[in-house]
């Protein structure tokens, strides 16, 4: 009768370990998170947080504020219109005068330059454009980081669910085991504790996700407790652009680089009025002269500053010098670090596509075997449940790290796609722009 018992015992446990590998076989086809919720699609997000996001609302609204400067740098100075009347003090009849004057004054700053505070004012205004546009690539960045970050969170919660499904059955498999004699309780309890380890790695994560989600809708102005779906945009992984064709759209779109140079054009047009500053502006204007008695008189008026005051038009001419000097250094200085961050970046994103088809290609087939193996030796007797706990733990951190790849993966793709200037990898390698 024992015998019987054992056989219906050991016939029961191929069942239920036949149902654990169906559900092993079917994990990657699982969804990320219970079918009600809705895909997050990553181009969605990002169009949404450069709309909305508040901080460049309110750059945007300076650069289109700066850009109204300068047709006001270039315009002329208002004409004065003066009226004047004379009388004679002993007479008393004011105020009918005896002779009224009318004047019309109008100034003018000596040629060339009105044109040059216009260029000055208008190269601001593409500064500010610049730092709208790495303000714009910042807050990309940003976004796609969090998003990766919350696509490999939601992946490890979906892989430690389906492990917490596996347990149980893992348990029921030891139960049974035990009610036939073969093996101990200890080995029922070793699974139960392990589930509610799981069950607290689970709560952490999703404590995770809760943040991750709150920060992405502060990026996209929204409440911190809105409504989001589930990440669903893998990152890109079939980029094979070398370090010199990235650097080389590094320098062509960098914002910083580009506002340096534009800084470089603004102070050398700084530089070319300062030294029209030396010249006088002029003035011209009209009077007429209505007279009591006699005829009367239309006069012409020229007035001609004297730029008697030397040393603030030399302090000028030094300031922009010196300032030009500054521009070009920064310039420089905006380059090497480009380079910097492009060669980290990229080695970071190299490495970390390495290291993911490496958990995909051979760690992760790898502790499959093994699990398999111990399974297989568990139920014959041959290994004990510790081993196949073991096991079971390499497969799951394997996958857990991973799905953290992957997603370290998606990130550094967007702090490369910074570094270069914004554009995205597959499209900076055709040749065109997203920006």
């Amino acid at each position: 009768m024992s015998a019987l018992i054992r056989g219906a015992g050991i016939f029961l446990a191929a069942l239920t370990w036949g149902g654990l590998q169906s559900v092993r076989a079917q994990a990657p086809d699982a969804a990320v998170t219970p079918a009600a919720a809705t895909n997050l699609a990553l181009n969605e997000v990002v169009d949404l947080a450069v709309r909305d996001n508040p901080q460049l609302q309110s750059l945007r609204s300076r650069w289109e504020a700066m850009k109204e400067r300068p047709a006001q740098a270039g315009a002329l100075p208002n004409p004065m219109f003066t009226y004047s009347g004379m009388q004679n003090a002993s007479a008393g009849n004011f105020p009918d005068t005896e002779e009224r004057r009318f004047m019309v004054q109008q100034e003018f700053p000596w040629f060339g330059k009105r044109g040059l505070r216009g260029g000055i004012a208008a190269k601001d205004a593409d500064t500010m454009r610049r730092e709208v546009d790495a303000l714009t690539f910042d807050v990309i960045m940003q976004v796609k980081e969090i998003y990766y970050d919350l696509y490999a969170v939601q992946r490890v919660i979906t892989i430690t669910r389906e492990e917490e499904a596996v347990l149980r059955r893992m348990v029921k498999i030891a139960e049974t085991l035990y009610a036939t004699g073969e093996r101990s309780q200890v080995d029922v309890l070793k699974a139960q504790t392990e589930i509610t380890l799981l069950k607290q790695k689970l709560l952490e994560l999703q404590a995770q996700e809760t943040t991750l989600k709150a920060k992405l809708n502060t990026l996209l102005n929204r409440r911190a407790d809105a409504v989001l779906g589930v990440a669903a945009t893998p990152p890109q992984t079939g980029f094979t652009g070398n370090f010199e064709q990235l650097l080389a759209l590094a320098v062509t779109n960098r914002p910083e680089i580009q506002s340096a140079q534009t800084q470089i054009e603004r102070y050398e047009l700084e530089k070319q009025l300062m030294a029209k500053e030396y010249l006088p502006d002029y003035k011209l204007g009209l009077e007429y002269r209505d007279l009591t008695e006699g005829d009367n008189q239309l006069m012409v008026i020229v007035g001609v500053e004297l730029p008697i005051w030397q040393s603030k038009y030399r302090a000028g001419a030094r300031e922009a010098a010196k300032m030009l000097a500054s521009s070009q250094a920064a310039r420089e200085a905006a380059e090497r670090q480009t380079a910097l961050d492009v060669q980290d970046t990229h080695f970071k994103f190299l490495t970390a596509r390495r290291t993911l088809e490496l958990y995909q290609t051979e760690l992760i087939p790898q502790a499959e075997t093994s699990f398999s193996a111990s399974e297989a030796g568990y139920r014959t007797g041959k290994v004990n449940f510790l081993d196949l706990l073991e096991s079971e733990r390499f497969l799951l951190n394997t996958r857990v790290m991973a799905a953290l790849t992957e997603g370290a993966l998606g990130m550094q793709a967007a702090r490369l796609e910074r570094a270069i200037g914004g554009a995205s990898l597959s499209v900076a390698m055709s040749g065109g722009t997203d920006k």
